[in-house]
This record gives structure tokens, C-alpha cells and sequence, in this order.
């Protein structure tokens, strides 16, 4: 069995595209998850740095997601809509740790 697979798709968006960038992906993530899809996240960093992280079940569910759009995933898609270059990288977890909840 694999494990989980953390795809970051990224590129530099121009000022005046990033609120067109933010709508499309609010929009496309107020969808139904495709199988295996964890979580996924919009980034901003510095100087129009962006990036969508989103952490898949395995591999299996990150090539079904793949197969399921011939025109190509959607978070590289989001960002040549707004006039960017992405880059992606695929990285396996190897550990994964979360901070424990505080009971309420």
C-alpha cells in the first residue's frame, strides 16, 4: 500500500490577476472532493508567489483525479487561466504528525 502524496503546484501571479485566482479557486473547492483528495490549500507568499498544496489518500487517487480531466488537473489549470507559468511537484509523506486537540 502507498502512502499519501503531497502535489504543490506554484507560480509567480501578477497583482492585478491574484483576487481572479483566489475567486477560481474558492470556486473550484466549494465542489464535491474528488476520492482521496485529504485537504487542499491557496498559498500566498512574497512577491506574487503562489502555490496549491493538497495532500491525496496515495498515489492511486492523485492518477484517478489525473484521468478524470483530460484537459489536465485543475490547480495548474487555475493558474495558466490567470496568465502564470506553473511548476509542480509530486512529494511522498513519509512521516505525518498533527498537534493533539485540547479536549473542550
Amino acid at each position: 500500500m502507498s502512502g499519501q502524496v503531497l502535489t504543490e503546484v506554484s507560480a509567480v501571479v501578477a497583482a492585478e490577476r491574484e483576487a481572479d485566482l483566489v475567486a477560481a479557486y474558492r470556486e473550484l473547492v466549494a465542489r464535491p472532493f474528488p476520492d482521496g483528495l485529504v485537504r487542499s490549500e491557496l498559498l500566498s507568499g512574497q512577491d506574487g508567489h503562489w502555490r496549491i498544496q493538497t495532500l491525496w489518500q496515495d498515489r492511486a487517487a492523485l492518477d484517478a483525479m489525473r484521468a478524470a480531466y483530460p484537459g489536465g488537473p485543475p490547480a495548474p489549470r487555475l493558474f495558466r487561466e490567470v496568465g502564470a507559468a506553473p511548476a509542480l511537484a509530486l512529494l511522498d509523506v513519509k512521516v505525518h504528525s498533527v498537534a493533539p486537540s485540547e479536549p473542550r
